[in-house]
């Protein structure tokens, strides 16, 4: 298990780029499913064959794709500019990067010695900053990058404290890594396994793919919000590191179907699973846009508590994951509609 989260996590697969990350899905499934294929917009799509003849056609989907940056012009001075996917800007000044799985890079910005009082007051935008790669011109730059080349944190797995994981890419490479174990068991419903492709740029895998599968259920599992930290109001905490996987209401793209939240809640207490309700409306994720593919899809979200998401690292508690897990497999030994 935590040899699979550390090799995903540490895969490099900004939106877009997936290629890496797809690759060790593809290895790690082969054993576990009955065909697999790749589409047009880079989507992974295993297909399982269910146990019984009146099964459902379920689509079970977790994001390849994280946040990260791409280089969009070579300065003269040999510095790169770049633009943001996914990124909270205020996270970014003097990052470590690797750019094009070989060059290193800091995230750079004028000295503090330098800027203006207002600058110093305010958050510094993205287009303010840039990456040194200790390139001294434009042609000295160019021989080991060029625009459209991606950028991604240089973060190393690693377990800390007691059962957690502090790891870059957790969304969603926690729900690619749940989805893996899954599949190495067979159900009663047919299952397509989507590993889906740019979820950070408009959930626009995800869609292609539902459309294609045209499933009775989608299922997202996913790595979320996890604000129990200081500074932020109890009332005010999207999920609980601990408390187990969080079931969605509803979100800004989503609105879970009463039916398959019902399912899982009773899943997860009749098998003694830890749960959680999401508490906030906040983010979206792939069920916004299964959920409206063809006539409508039946959907719901599962997502594993994530502190310090869309950052270049975050934590989490392994047996939320482990729940995680096992909440999704119980709930699809179940009569699922």
């Amino acid at each position: 298990m935590v040899e699979l989260l550390k090799r995903l996590t540490e895969a490099n697969g900004v939106s877009g780029n997936e290629t890496k990350v797809r690759n060790i899905i593809k290895e790690e499934i082969a054993a576990h499913v009955d065909s697999m294929y790749v589409d047009k917009m880079g989507n992974l799509i295993a297909y399982k064959k269910g146990t019984s003849d009146n099964g459902k056609k379920i689509m079970l989907d977790a994001h390849m794709d994280e946040v990260g940056l791409i280089i969009t012009r070579i300065g003269d001075d040999g510095m790169l500019k770049f633009g943001v996917i996914g990124i909270d800007q205020r996270v970014l000044l003097s990052k470590r990067v690797i750019i094009a799985e070989k060059v290193p890079g800091v995230i750079g910005v004028k000295a503090i010695h330098l800027q203006e009082k207002e600058e110093r007051q305010n958050v510094i935008k993205a287009e303010n900053m840039y990456i040194d790669i200790g390139a001294t011109s434009k042609e000295e730059a160019e021989k080991l990058v060029k625009p459209g080349d991606y950028a991604t944190f240089v973060t190393e797995f690693e377990q800390i404290g007691e059962g957690k994981v502090k790891a870059k890419a957790l969304d969603d490479r926690c729900g690619c890594a749940a989805l893996i174990e899954v599949l190495k068991e067979r159900y009663p419903h047919d299952l397509y396994a989507c590993f889906a492709v740019q979820e950070e740029v408009g959930l626009r895998g995800a869609g292609v793919a539902a459309y294609q599968i045209n499933p009775d259920v989608g299922i997202a599992i996913e790595g979320t919000t996890c604000s129990d930290v200081p500074g932020a109001d109890e009332h005010m905490y999207s999920t609980v590191m601990g408390e187990g996987p969080a079931i969605s209401l509803i979100d800004r793209s989503s609105y879970s179907t009463k039916e398959i939240v019902n399912s899982l809640i009773e899943a997860a207490e009749t098998f003694g699973i830890p749960y959680q309700i999401k508490r906030t409306m906040t983010g979206g994720n792939d069920a916004g846009m299964i959920q409206r593919i063809h006539e409508g899809v039946k959907t719901g979200v599962v997502s594993v508590p994530v502190r310090y998401i869309h950052s270049p690292a975050a934590i989490m508690d392994l047996n939320d994951y482990e729940n995680t897990v096992k909440l999704i497999k119980e709930f699809l030994k179940r009569s699922v509609l």
